[in-house]
C-alpha cells in the first residue's frame, strides 16, 4: 500500500469508455506515462480548473452584490487604463 503524508491513497471509480477513444488515449501517452498517471492529471488539472471557475464566479457575485448595495461602478476605459498603468510600470520595473 502506498501512502501519502500518512494518508492511504485511494482509486478513482473505473469509467467504461469506447474502444476508440481508449485507443486513442494510448496513442497519446508520452514515453514512461502510464495510463493511470495520464488520468490521475487529467483529474487533477479538471479539479484545478472547477475551483478557478468557482473562485471567478464568486468574485462575480461578490462584484454584483457591491455595485448593487453601493450602486457605484466603473468605466470599461477607467479599467483598462488603469490596467494599462500596471502593466507598464510592471514592465519598468522587470527592465531594472
Amino acid at each position: 500500500m502506498r501512502y501519502i503524508d500518512g494518508m492511504k491513497t485511494s482509486a478513482l471509480p473505473s469509467v467504461r469508455i469506447e474502444p476508440a477513444l481508449r485507443s486513442e488515449l494510448e496513442s497519446v501517452l508520452k514515453q514512461d506515462e502510464t495510463l493511470s498517471s495520464f488520468v490521475e492529471s487529467a483529474v487533477r488539472r479538471a479539479v484545478e480548473f472547477r475551483c478557478v471557475q468557482a473562485e471567478f464566479h464568486a468574485r462575480g457575485e461578490a462584484s454584483w452584490d457591491e455595485l448593487q448595495r453601493t450602486g457605484v461602478s466603473h468605466s470599461v476605459n477607467d479599467v483598462l487604463s488603469t490596467l494599462r498603468q500596471r502593466t507598464a510600470a510592471r514592465r519598468t520595473q522587470l527592465k531594472t
